[in-house]
């Protein structure tokens, strides 16, 4: 993965990256091996830090090596809340690959299609190793980008689904997600819902994806997940209490580590199960079985880590050198 010379840096603006035309079945490809390459050690990840300015709000360093596929880099992203309500986006950031064997960077490309598309493949992944087999009815709770490529992912890893619940806070957002996802995959039915219990009570799979807040008031509580459901929360704790989660009898999550180090500031999974059966790496790398039977209810806490970007990262620079995109600049 080195440019001649190591003179010059491909940039990726984000309508540079979304031209590359990167499918969701080929993110899910990459992200699926990369938490494989993680099951198996293969990776370098640490817990990643953040600022944060603002309540709720966020500014997070994400490195991450993966030996097989390999790939170095790192993504300075931050989340803000309040930003919608400016007309400026939620999530923003860069992403800079380096060469491996030289440390030099290779490319800075804008991370938000990637974090978008990464978030949902982590869904996808996280149902193909947890949902009940025949899994026909989701649930999105939080109508934004995320449930958006959550929903392309699970297509593609639930071959049987039919039903889409939706809900968000905001009835209007809703009512948008219904018709624009409803004409994107019309062989599915969709319908709004009136509030978050409506939505994931009878649902196969649960994907909630709200804002992340300091103080969260979860509406999901016992008995809102089915016997033999699947929760794959993108908020952290925003959705679900601790009691909802302990219910389960399988408590995953996309990186064990982190979670705990985060935990530790004593803000965010305060509620969480003492015992964490898996991460989804040592699913992915057949290190532990995923669901065993139909009957489990199984919860996925997918924080959203640095390997799923780099290995997005990797494909879409591998693309641009090809087609030579973006515009190349002097180290």
């Amino acid at each position: 993965m080195s440019l001649a010379g190591g003179a010059e840096i491909v940039y990726l603006s984000r309508a540079d990256v979304e031209a590359l035309g990167m499918s969701m079945r080929e993110v899910l490809d990459a992200v699926d091996a990369g938490f494989a390459a993680k099951g198996r050690g293969h990776t370098e990840m640490p817990p990643k830090p953040g600022i944060h300015t603002r309540a709720d709000c966020f500014i997070h360093a994400m490195p991450a090596y993966v030996k097989q596929p390999e790939v170095a880099g790192l993504k300075w992203v931050s989340g803000y809340p309040p930003n919608p309500a400016r007309g400026l986006p939620y999530i923003s950031g860069l992403l800079v690959l380096n060469d491996p064997d030289t440390g030099l960077p290779l490319a800075v490309m804008d991370c938000a299609w990637i974090t978008a598309m990464r978030t949902g493949a982590s869904a996808g992944i996280s149902a193909r190793y947890l949902a009940r087999p025949g899994s026909r009815t989701v649930g999105l709770v939080g109508c934004g980008v995320q449930a958006r490529t959550s929903l392309m992912a699970l297509v593609e890893t639930l071959p049987d689904l039919e039903d889409v619940r939706c809900y968000d806070l905001l009835p209007v957002v809703t009512g948008r997600f219904v018709a624009e996802m409803g004409a994107l995959f019309p062989a599915l039915t969709f319908s709004a819902c009136d509030s978050a219990l409506a939505a994931a009570r009878e649902a196969d799979v649960v994907v909630t994806a709200i804002p992340i807040v300091v103080e969260p008031r979860p509406e999901l509580d016992v008995g809102s997940l089915k016997r033999g459901g699947l929760a794959v929360s993108l908020d952290y704790d925003s959705a679900w209490t601790g009691a909802a989660m302990a219910e389960c009898d399988k408590y995953c999550s996309d990186d064990i580590g982190q979670m705990l180090a985060t935990k530790e500031h004593g803000v965010y999974f305060t509620g969480i199960p003492s015992t964490v059966y898996a991460d989804l790496g040592e699913l992915a790398a057949g290190l532990k079985p995923g669901r065993e039977h139909d009957g489990e209810r199984i919860f996925s806490m997918n924080m959203g880590i640095a390997v799923d970007d780099m290995v997005t990262a990797r494909v879409l620079y591998e693309r641009a050198v090809e087609r030579g995109a973006g515009v190349r600049l002097p180290l």
